[in-house]
């Protein structure tokens, strides 16, 4: 199911006064992800740009169910599909000492072109094929 997967380690600044990763810091994660994804798949944010092409998040639905620590080592999956003009990463985050599931993200992405929302970019329709 999933397409693709990240290794990480939470470093110490990330947490909070709890001694757990700060919510915040999970969006940072999965971002990275989703970039590092693309980046393989040989789609550049910088060159769309460059051509008046930008992916941008609509929509975020994240569901925390156990927190990670300090010095955890833990891997972010995801897989894409398209729904609608939407492309839709899910993403989950697992702890890699128990493969425990610590966040379940749901990322709804859509295409601006010179500003102007689009049903469909081609360098990303082949990430459906991936």
């Amino acid at each position: 199911m999933f397409t693709y997967e990240l290794d990480f380690k939470v470093r110490d600044y990330e947490c909070d006064l709890q001694g757990i990763v700060n919510n915040s810091v999970y969006q940072n994660y999965l971002e990275h992800t989703r970039h590092e994804y693309l980046l393989e798949n040989n789609v550049s944010f910088d060159l769309l740009h460059q051509q008046g092409v930008d992916a941008v998040v609509a929509r975020i639905e994240m569901a925390y169910k156990t927190p990670l620590k300090s010095g955890d080592e833990f891997v972010c999956k995801l897989y894409v599909n398209k729904e609608g003009i939407k492309y839709v990463f899910h993403q989950t985050i697992f702890r890699k000492s128990d493969n425990k599931i610590c966040l379940k993200a749901k990322v709804d992405t859509v295409v601006l072109i010179d500003g102007k929302l689009a049903a469909s970019h081609p360098q990303l329709e082949a990430l459906m094929n991936v």
